[in-house]
């Protein structure tokens, strides 16, 4: 186990204890329970994303003169990237507040892949070095007892189907803690087309989740760019395919997780915008139209 995992080995026995307990005590499948644990992760998030929130309309309030800078240094990159460090600096504006409940969420993803990897797949299938996929489920579900599940996982450690730890792992964990019936279907690792949460998700199923994570991934990130700033716009809109290279090596059960807080963070910013409404942005015209009239010229006085 690399370090990483250690410096968060709490936040993983937290992840875990909560799916347990929404699987367990809930009755929730597991993909369900990833479903809601993203969900309470997200509510508690609210009072950061509001702090965020507030940041981000002082930003579009100051519209006007950030588009008068972009419009005044538009032939010198230079100049404009020094004249809108200079404007945020002033004006205490932080043009990436948009990202930053995105990187709270960073330590509860590398938490959650530690956990898919680990606890969740010995809650699951009894051991935590293959995805609960290939673990041999028929011999486990046809094994009602302990002298029925013995010899076929024997069998398969001799056919190379099973290391030595990992039948052992898996006898410990079903002839004694929860044996399987014959009405069990699997493990519980599947979850709508995803046939396996625990493992790695390949052929169509990764191009649909890929999908679906690009795509909910996009709308989050243009619905909460505040800004006209076009650097602000370009990183949204590459962000999602920046990811794709490592998001193809994590569990489905992970993207599962992603692709369930970029919904709810497009649900969030739909409420945001329809009960907090971001500030009207003059226009040249508004702006024009609400500069007072020019008083008429005074009349001289004339001398007796």
């Amino acid at each position: 186990m690399i370090p990483a995992a250690h410096i968060l080995q709490p936040l993983i026995d937290a992840a875990n204890a909560v799916l347990s307990f929404f699987h367990f005590d809930m009755g929730l499948e597991w993909g369900f329970a990833i479903v809601l644990l993203t969900i309470c992760t997200r509510a508690l998030l609210i009072p950061l994303t509001y702090k965020q929130l507030k940041g981000m309309r002082a930003l579009q309030a100051f519209q006007p003169q950030i588009k008068a800078l972009q419009e005044k240094y538009k032939n010198d990159r230079q100049r404009l990237s020094q004249e809108m460090m200079n404007f945020y600096k002033e004006n205490k504006i932080n043009p990436l507040a948009s990202c930053i409940p995105l990187l709270a969420q960073l330590p509860i993803f590398i938490t959650l892949f530690y956990t898919l990897k680990g606890p969740m797949r010995e809650d699951m299938c009894g051991q935590n070095e293959m995805s609960c996929g290939d673990v041999p489920f028929h011999a486990v579900q046809s094994s009602a007892t302990q002298a029925q599940l013995e010899p076929k996982l024997n069998a398969l450690k001799q056919a190379g189907d099973l290391t030595a730890n990992q039948a052992t792992n898996v006898y410990n964990h079903f002839s004694a803690i929860k044996p399987l019936t014959d009405g069990v279907s699997s493990f519980g690792e599947k979850f709508f087309f995803i046939p396996d949460l625990t493992a790695n998700a390949v052929g169509a199923v990764l191009i649909t989740l890929m999908i679906l994570y690009v795509g909910t991934q996009l709308i989050s990130g243009i619905i909460t760019a505040t800004t006209g700033d076009r650097n602000q716009k370009i990183l949204m809109m590459v962000l999602p395919f920046i990811f794709i290279p490592f998001i193809i090596s994590f569990p489905a059960g992970l993207v599962v997780y992603w692709i369930t807080t970029n919904v709810w963070t497009i649900g969030q910013q739909a409420a945001v915008n329809k009960f907090i409404p971001a500030p009207v942005v003059p226009t040249p015209e508004m702006a024009a139209a609400a500069k007072p009239p020019p008083q008429p010229p005074k009349k001289k006085k004339r001398r007796r």
